[in-house]
């Protein structure tokens, strides 16, 4: 993801500005993903504000770039929350322009033993979220003792929610278990592995990612798994439209092999939870083949 050309000394300007508070006395919150973000509401419930910086999911967030106002939302903020290994590096070089002694900062892929070289897609495994929902309490809790009881019972109920979606995994992995799929980008890759798929074409996909061009064999291997059939489903990242993607697509249709698309950002007016049980429905759907 790119960052834009802002100087160091414009980032520590704006960051040492006078910091807005959050309405009432509410814990400013900032998240760098809005996932993490609704993860933050559901838990801080009428306590926190909550801004979350990517949050269009008709945005390429590979494309991302940042701004004044992001810094000050940042410079602000009493709790941070990004999704580490190396997936939003911005945001560690934000937060470090723009220090605040009393802020926490909640790091998924620290969480969970994640780091830079692993795939950075972590809130498709389903261990994540929950990991992030507790650090989020405790956080909440110590920055606001008084209203700890509340942040307790909200995550209660988030981790009960959030298990709705671990729930769907065992049910869809006793029943697909080993299907060989296949994928345009990594986006999905956790929760694939979780689910006990065979995912193919790893080449192709973290070439797709790191924004280079797959090579000619791994793009005729990709061509032929789809013509031939050797995958029940083509995954793809429904926020990007690159040429080769939209090839392959129209590949994978011809050669009737179900089509799944997933999204690196929430889509909006949609909790964590449904997004994750809608595209697990929908891949169940997909591997299940047509109903007689």
């Amino acid at each position: 993801m790119k960052v834009a050309s802002l100087t160091l000394a414009l980032l520590l300007a704006l960051a040492c500005g006078q910091p807005a508070r959050a309405a009432d006395d509410k814990l400013a919150v900032v998240a760098a993903e809005n996932f993490y973000g609704d993860i933050a509401r559901q838990i801080g419930g009428d306590r926190v504000t909550v801004v979350s910086i990517m949050n269009n999911p008709e945005q390429d967030p590979h494309l991302f770039e940042t701004t004044p106002g992001v810094v000050r939302q940042i410079a602000d903020a009493r709790i941070v929350i990004l999704n580490g290994a190396h997936y939003d590096p911005w945001m560690e070089k934000l937060l470090a322009a723009a220090p605040r002694p009393n802020r926490s900062v909640i790091n998924a892929a620290l969480l969970v033993g994640a780091k830079a070289g692993d795939n950075p897609h972590l809130w498709y495994a389903p261990a994540t979220m929950p990991a992030v929902a507790k650090a989020l309490a405790t956080a909440f809790s110590k920055a606001d003792a008084a209203h700890a009881s509340g942040y307790a019972s909200r995550l209660a109920a988030t981790l009960a929610s959030l298990d709705r979606i671990g729930q769907r995994v065992a049910l869809i992995k006793t029943k697909h278990n080993s299907q060989a799929v296949t994928a345009t980008e990594p986006v999905f890759g956790p929760m694939a592995e979780a689910l006990g798929l065979t995912m193919r074409n790893q080449r192709f996909q973290l070439a797709m990612q790191n924004d280079t061009e797959p090579s000619a064999r791994d793009i005729a291997a990709f061509e032929t798994d789809l013509k031939q059939h050797k995958v029940k489903v083509l995954l793809y990242n429904a926020q990007v439209s690159a040429k080769l993607t939209l090839r392959l697509l129209d590949i994978a249709k011809a050669a009737k092999v179900p089509v799944v698309g997933v999204t690196e950002t929430q889509p909006t007016n949609v909790s964590f939870q449904d997004w994750m049980l809608g595209q697990l429905d929908a891949l169940d759907k997909a591997l299940s083949g047509p109903s007689s």
